[in-house]
């Protein structure tokens, strides 16, 4: 009986051991290896350096508040936004008071600056890991009066800033064309550094 029980568990401990190997250890190796030597950048983070001193990643939204920089999305990620540690959204709904509080307050700020009929949606409302780096194309040419003001320059300097920062669908048409606020506002500062 203890045999036929010894015989029966062997089995099953060799897979458990032989799988946990394969897909715990070889396999995460194996791609983290792929990776690194395809796809570097990318598999670091997709970081954003000035020299050695990383500045920011590609991937994740940061909070730019200067009227001479693109906003982009408010965040709820953490007490003060854009906390990569507490990524994750507002969790209210669209019954919620305080959520139509936050955004009728945003939509009052930014119609001061943001000339037109209506402010773009993506400037006042969250994204679901309070952390996306990208807004529409509508959104960026919106800011474009305030920063060129800011910065005092010609306002289709900064426009041709932005059209050169859309980035199109991949393969043409998954997704939507976006603008990333962080290279957007690293090609405003190296074209006209900020003094």
């Amino acid at each position: 009986m203890l045999t036929d029980l010894k015989t029966a568990i062997r089995p099953a401990l060799v897979l458990t051991i032989l799988f946990a190997a394969l897909l715990g250890i070889a396999y995460p190796l194996a791609l983290t290896g792929v990776g690194q030597a395809l796809f570097p950048a990318q598999a670091n983070g997709s970081l954003i350096r000035d020299g050695n001193t990383v500045v920011g990643s590609e991937l994740i939204g940061q909070k730019f508040a200067s009227a001479a920089y693109f906003h982009g999305r408010p965040s709820a990620a953490g007490a003060d936004g854009y906390d990569a540690a507490a990524s994750a959204g507002s969790n209210l709904g669209p019954a919620s008071r305080a959520l139509a509080d936050r955004v009728r307050a945003d939509v009052a700020d930014l119609s001061e600056t943001t000339p037109g009929p209506s402010v773009p949606p993506d400037l006042v409302t969250t994204s679901a890991s309070g952390l996306d780096p990208h807004i529409s194309p509508e959104a960026a040419f919106s800011q474009v009066a305030r920063v060129a003001k800011a910065r005092r320059l010609p306002t289709k300097r900064v426009e041709a800033l932005v059209a050169a920062a859309v980035e199109k669908p991949a393969l043409g048409f998954f997704g939507e064309p976006r603008v990333n606020v962080l290279l957007l506002n690293r090609a405003l500062d190296r074209d006209t550094p900020q003094s």
